[in-house]
Order: structure tokens, then sequence, then C-alpha cells
């Protein structure tokens, strides 16, 4: 039997198709809003996309507008059946682990070759048979997206009316990437704006520093590893954090440490100058990848203490 769409609905604004829509961005805040205003979104570690149906074809496009089809072969075919004449839904592609964390080094591996654990995370429903949705309060387009992928494979983004400071302690803690907040009556907006917000889950841990590394004579970060009994495992590259100051202090300690062989366990293919693995750093950074790398790290400074 041939796969049927649903006949069209009318909601929203009259428009035709409108190609590539700038997406809402999310604007970075320290403390998470509360209130009934507010509803509150898993963050997740992905590629942002926008993905069209129109006259029976499917188009994957990145943040920036590029079309990236083939490349999310996968996400193209699961939209295909979406249930629609035409839609533009907003979302992120990600790679779901078993605990429910996403992670964007995964991800990058996954689209190496022709990836079949990739989903879409669906969240915002710009466009539907028709007519344009975006001036619609986001709890009505949401509802609408909701009907829209139902019976397909493209995960729904809940939204959560719930505390939003609790809700962000939580994501935290089961180590997710944060939490976007969202104005509940708003209507999409292109661009970054305050109704849409998002606060990242920022992480410390003490890390060991294995080398440094310079762009010419110029300070250009450390490397650090993670013990794990006898060993000592790459724990990612960190080259936030410095100012002139701190980076000479901490190139004057780590001089006289300076060995010819990586300390790492596993050698990595990083060019570095590598040390005698004794000083610690505290770093902070919001997610690991699942190897155990540091994401968007910042070096807060030398553990002496320790």
């Amino acid at each position: 039997m041939a796969f049927q769409r649903k006949k069209p609905i009318a909601i929203g604004v009259k428009a035709p198709y409108p190609g590539f829509i700038e997406p809402a961005l999310a604007t970075s805040i320290e403390k998470v809003p509360s209130g009934e205003r507010w509803l509150h979104e898993i963050k997740f570690d992905g590629y942002r996309v926008q993905v069209h149906l129109v006259n029976e074809a499917m188009k994957v496009f990145t943040r920036r507008g590029n079309d990236w089809t083939r490349r999310f072969r996968k996400i193209a075919d699961d939209a295909w059946h979406i249930a629609a004449g035409s839609a533009i839904i907003d979302g992120e592609v990600v790679v779901p682990s078993e605990n429910g964390t996403t992670d964007f080094s995964v991800l990058q591996n996954e689209l190496k070759g022709k990836s079949k654990k990739i989903v879409l995370v669906a969240f915002d429903l710009l466009y539907l048979d028709g007519y344009d949705l975006r001036k619609l309060p986001l709890i009505e387009r949401k509802v609408h997206l909701k009907k829209t992928i139902d019976g397909t494979d493209i995960q729904f983004s809940e939204s959560f009316e719930v505390d939003g400071a609790e809700m962000h302690a939580h994501a935290c803690k089961v180590g997710l990437e944060g939490v976007v907040s969202k104005v509940r009556d708003s209507a999409y907006i292109s661009g970054r704006g305050n109704n849409w917000v998002k606060k990242t889950c920022a992480q410390r841990e003490t890390l060991t520093i294995a080398g440094f590394a310079l762009d010419g004579n110029k300070w250009d970060g450390i490397y650090v590893g993670r013990r794990k009994g006898e060993d000592l495992i790459y724990a990612g590259k960190v080259d936030h954090g410095f100012d002139k100051i701190s980076a000479a202090a901490l190139r004057k300690r780590l001089t006289p440490l300076i060995r010819k062989t990586q300390p790492y366990t596993k050698r990595i293919a990083h060019k570095g100058i590598w040390v005698e693995p004794e000083l610690l750093a505290e770093i902070e950074y919001r997610a690991k990848s699942a190897e155990g790398k540091v994401r968007h790290p910042f070096f807060k400074g030398l553990r002496e203490d320790l």
C-alpha cells in the first residue's frame, strides 16, 4: 500500500514555501530563569539542522544553510514519513547513548561512514502544509510538531514545566550538555534573542599536565591526562583560560620537567612538548566525550594542595 500523506490543516499564516529560514539561537545566561512564563528543554550535543519537506523531496540544512542531505541521508529518510505535504522542522542531529546523553565526538565519528545510529531530535515546527507557523506561540507549534512526527523515527524534544534551576542541576548530574529555556508563548524569531536562553553544565576535574604546546614561541595550551591506576590516559588539550602572566608562570614551572617521550600510556598523534606528569591542573569543562576527553575546557589554575 502506498504511503498516504494527511490532508493539509489550516494553521498559522498562509504563505508560499520560504526556503531556508535563519534559525533562532539561544543566548547564554548565568542563571536559569524560573516562573510559569518559561518552558525548559534538554540541551543536546549535536548538529543543529533544519529539515525541509517540499514537493515530496527531503532536504537537510545545517545551521548556516548548507545542504547536508547526502551526509544526513538517514535523517532525510526518517523525515520523509512525517504526516504532512510540506514542512520545515527545526532540530538537532545526535547519537544517543544508552544512558540518554549525547556526545558530539561520537557523532563526528559516525558521520565518517553511513551512520545508522544518528537520530533527529525535533524541537520546533516553522512551516506546515502551506502555512507559516512562526508567529504562533511556542506551545502551539510544539503541539503541531508532535502530531506531525508521530509514527516516525524522529524524536520529540519534550518541554518541561518545572523549576529551571532544579532541571539544570539534574541535567548536569546525569551528564547532559545543559538546559535551553524558552518563553512559552513566544513567536519564532531568527537570530539570537532573549526568548530562548541556555545554561550549559560546567564540570570541574583535577587532571595531570602531560605537556604543553607552542605556536612558534607563543603559548598554545596544555595537554592533560587522567590517572587510571598506574596508567595516564589522554584527556584532551586545554587552550583557554590563560593570560600572558599565567601562561608565562606555567611555562616556567613546566620547563624543568621536559622529557623526550610522551607520558601517556597510549601514544597520541598530537605534537607537543612533553613533561614529567607531576603538576596537577584544575580544569572546568562542559562535557566529556565517550573516550573521556574534556569538551570546551578552561584552565582554572594549578592544584598546589594535592
